[in-house]
């Protein structure tokens, strides 16, 4: 494992909410994988597989255990928003074009920060801090785009002023109450794949699912039930190209931080602004969060059917994109799935920084 950072190791939290808290950590945690510069494309069985990096997002879900986060805080759904994006930028994607992106601001246009990049040195600073404090325009924590009929906050997100979206991905995660919230959360994402998949046809469209992993004890039948409904939402053609299965093993008090909340209701505007109802639950005390305090959660994976495999998923999500997109678009994406297809044409440099 690469060393962490020590300036970063230990890290002063007085007065930040707890999503500002959870940022810094999640931002650790990537900073420092281990997988984070390797190929995650392998060949096996004359076949392209994609491995992702299932210790990261380990350690990434203890983030919000470890803070005692609920969903109201933002941070537990966070967890798996900076996984997918994390690994998307694995698979060679420019992050700057992948939302999430690992710095701050999370959310903002790539044509904008290769501009500031051209700036002179001096005026190139101011502009990167007030980036960084989210005061300027189109600098936001999230993204909505407008669907076919309405507006929907998507979860990560790869675009640009000149391609528009090519990729968006919903994340959803559900750690209690199942029976109570299992139908709702599939309603809701079956609406949202066909608003957003009817007027951007060509992006790839994807849904990432967390459940945990003691609903197979407590109610096994709506865990079975629901296993079985997110395959289906994968095989229409004007739906999800594919949907993932994680299925985080919370016990007890762990369960709290991905409890269901309601989430704020109204109509939502276009373009990327902030979400407000993440900042307001302030940790209220000064106290010290270290990384190495988080303990990982660990995933279940024996009830994850093929068709749900997260491997398979990204597999899917990269070939959508690389299928719809001009040979030129995604050179590092492309060429990283061509070393592992044939690692002796490929130069080892492929694998590099």
């Amino acid at each position: 494992m690469r060393p962490l950072n020590r300036a970063w190791s230990t890290v002063s939290a007085m007065g930040l909410s707890l999503r500002d808290r959870g940022w810094r950590l999640f931002d650790q945690i990537v900073e420092c994988a281990p997988l984070r510069e390797t190929n995650p494309w392998t060949a096996v069985d004359d076949a392209l597989a994609f491995a992702p990096d299932y210790a990261t997002l380990e350690r990434l879900l203890g983030v919000p255990v470890y803070l005692g986060a609920t969903s109201q805080s933002g941070v537990p759904a966070l967890a798996l928003d900076v996984w997918v994006s994390y690994e998307l930028r694995r698979a060679g994607f420019d992050g700057d074009r992948v939302w999430p992106r690992a710095t701050e601001p999370r959310v903002i246009p790539v044509e904008v920060t290769q501009f500031v990049a051209g700036l002179p040195a001096k005026l190139r600073a101011e502009v990167d801090a007030r980036l960084a404090e989210g005061k300027v325009v189109g600098a936001a924590k999230s993204a909505n785009l407008l669907g076919k009929n309405y507006v929907k906050q998507v979860d990560v997100v790869m675009s640009s002023w000149a391609t528009g979206p090519e990729l968006m991905i919903s994340t959803k995660r559900m750690d209690s109450s199942f029976g109570k919230n299992a139908a709702n959360r599939v309603e809701e994402s079956y609406g949202d794949a066909k608003n957003l998949r009817l007027r951007h046809p060509q992006a790839a469209l994807g849904f990432v699912y967390a459940l945990n992993a003691v609903a197979l004890v407590r109610e096994k039948d709506t865990a079975m039930w629901l296993i079985d409904l997110l395959q289906k939402l994968g095989r229409e053609d004007d739906a999800y190209d594919a949907v993932a299965l994680l299925m985080p093993d919370l016990r007890d008090d762990e369960e709290l931080a991905g409890a269901e909340e309601p989430e704020a209701a109204g109509p939502l505007e276009a373009g990327a602004i902030d979400e407000e109802v993440g900042n307001r639950e302030d940790t209220g005390e000064a106290t010290s969060d270290d990384v190495d305090q988080v303990i990982p959660v660990s995933l279940y994976s024996e009830e994850v059917p093929p068709a749900l495999d997260p491997g398979r998923f990204f597999a899917v999500m990269c070939a959508r994109i690389l299928d719809n997109s001009p040979i030129n678009f995604h050179p590092r994406a492309r060429e990283l799935r061509a070393a592992a297809a044939s690692p002796t044409a490929a130069g080892s440099d492929l694998l590099g920084p």
